[in-house]
Parts: C-alpha cells; structure tokens; sequence
C-alpha cells in the first residue's frame, strides 16, 4: 500500500516539534497559518507565533528583525505570495545583508488545483534561485522535507523551501537523512539515460523509470531537492556516466531545476537534454491531476522525453 503525505503537513508537525527543542526559533505568518499548517506551533508557543495579516512584506521585514537579534525566523505563506508580492524585501532585507531567515512557502505550483493562475506559482524556484546568498530546497516527499527542515535550522544563512498542497507517494523512511546541496542517486546512474527531478516529479520519475527498464533500457534517477546550490558533481557524473539527461519538474522549465542543469552541462558537458516542465504559460483552474496532464507533467510525458532524448544521442 502506498503511503501518501502533503509535505506541508509533515512541515507543521516538524516546526511544532523542534520549537519544543529550540526556543530561538520564531514563526510568522501571512494569515494562512491554518494552510501553511503553522497552527500547531501556534497552539503551543503563542508567545513566539505572529501573525503578520495579508502583509507579506511586512512579514518579511520583522522576519530580518529576528534574524538580526539571532532568533531563526520561519517566515510562511502561500508561495505565489511569499516570492512575489515580497520579492524586493526578501532582496533588500534578507538576501543583500544575508540575514538567517528561512521561507517556507506552501501551496507550491499548479497543483494547487481549483485556486487558478493568479495562486499557481510556477515561477517561485526561478524568482528565488537569482537571488544571491539564496538556498532554494524543493522536497522530494514528506518525510524527506521532515530530513531538510532540521538541517535548515542549522543552516545559517537565507533559505527558500517549496512545500505542496497536494499529498504525494511517501520514497523515503521516516529517518531519512538530506544534506544541503547533496543530490541522491536512486539505485545507480542511467547507462543509457539518467532523470533529474525535484518536489512530487521525483515519483514520478521513479515510476517512469520502472517502466522504461521493461524496454531494456538502463535508466537511472536522481533527486535534486536541492535547486540552489546545486550538486554539480552528481550532475556531471550522471551527464558522463548517461550521455543524456532529463530533467522532471513542478515549474516552468525557464529558470527553473532544467535551467540550473543546462546551465553546468554547458559550460562543462554539453549533451542531449530534455527538460519536462510548465512550457511558458500561467496555470488554470481545475482538478491536480487534471492539470498535470493538461502540462505535460506525467510519467508518460517523462517517458516521450526520455525515448526523445536517447534517440538525439544515438543520431
């Protein structure tokens, strides 16, 4: 039986958790403290919860505040809102003087379904990844986002994590382990191909994966959850070892974990790529699974890339 987690619940219980632990760590929230599933925490340290109201740039400047007077701020809203409307002062206040703040964004994406374009943010990875100082950390399931937070507590410095509405296939056990900027090889490294996914796209990946390997072709995985930095030596690795690589993502493919690829593949290994993303358009409403399909973001689209890009390296 398959065990399906909503890597922003797995977040509320874990911040809820380690605030017993840590009393430095402080939490704030836009007025969605119910959806971010900071309301845990809320409840058993109101003296260290606040409630910003629809003011996310205001959250973002008392979140400096904190960091400055070294308490660990989590600074949480949806992620349409948390790296758009506070895009300056997450430039201005956190990233230039780098300050440690931690961004937790939920609500990551298209599938946030019904809600439409205008709560669809499929450009957060992009808007976070050009900041400088930035640490970006797109989970591949819950307990691994469980794995990232306590290493983000003890990460100094700016860090940007995507959690989603939506429940996904639970991959890794429960004590996972994630190091910052380290990408997890599945297995072994494609032969014939490797795909590099990030967030809910990792189970994706894994499913498409088994079944490419009935057609004898030696495919292998990779879990970048980490965008920024990036691991580049796992990534030129599989580009040498597979001559061709895939990436898999919940984001427009500008800007995003492809971009990040192509970009070391270019300057180091240039080799056939496809990358597997929101293809330049703003979401809309409809049901997750509706809209996956509608993107181009199934195992099925992950296996047309792959079957593309193995023939560009055969010819």
């Amino acid at each position: 039986m398959i065990t399906m987690l909503g890597t922003r619940d797995v977040y509320g219980k874990t911040i809820a958790e380690i605030g017993e632990e840590n009393k430095d760590i402080i939490v704030l929230d836009a007025d969605l403290s119910s959806s971010t599933r900071t309301s845990e925490f809320a409840k058993r340290f109101p003296h260290r919860f606040f409630n910003i109201g629809i003011a996310e740039q205001d959250m973002i400047g008392t979140s400096a505040g904190f960091a400055i007077e070294n308490k660990i701020p989590f600074a949480n809203t949806f992620a349409i809102f948390a790296t758009g409307r506070a895009w300056e002062q997450i430039r201005q206040s956190i990233c230039i003087p780098n300050l440690n703040v931690k961004i937790v964004a939920s609500h990551g994406g298209i599938t946030v379904g019904e809600d439409g374009a205008s709560h669809h943010c499929i450009e957060d990875i992009a808007l976070m990844r050009v900041l400088p100082n930035m640490t970006v950390i797109v989970p591949g399931d819950g307990y691994e986002t469980r794995a990232a937070i306590l290493a983000v507590v003890r990460h100094k410095g700016p860090v940007y994590i995507r959690t989603s509405r939506e429940k996904f296939p639970v991959i890794y056990p429960e004590d996972c382990s994630f190091e910052i900027g380290k990408a997890k090889i599945h297995g072994h490294i494609g032969k014939d191909v490797t795909i590099i996914a990030c967030g809910l796209m990792l189970h994706k990946a894994l499913n498409a994966a088994n079944t490419i390997r009935k057609d004898k072709i030696d495919v292998g995985v990779i879990n970048s959850s980490t965008i920024k930095p990036l691991d580049n030596d796992t990534i030129l690795e599989a580009a040498s070892v597979s001559g061709a690589l895939v990436t898999a993502e919940e984001h427009s493919i500008i800007n995003g974990l492809g971009s990040a690829v192509a970009e070391i593949l270019v300057e180091n290994n240039p080799i056939p790529m496809k990358r597997v993303g929101i293809r330049d358009k703003f979401g809309m409403s409809g049901r997750p699974d509706e809209l996956l399909e509608h993107y181009g973001l199934t195992e099925r689209d992950i296996i047309k890339a792959v079957r593309e890009v193995i023939s560009m390296k055969r010819g």
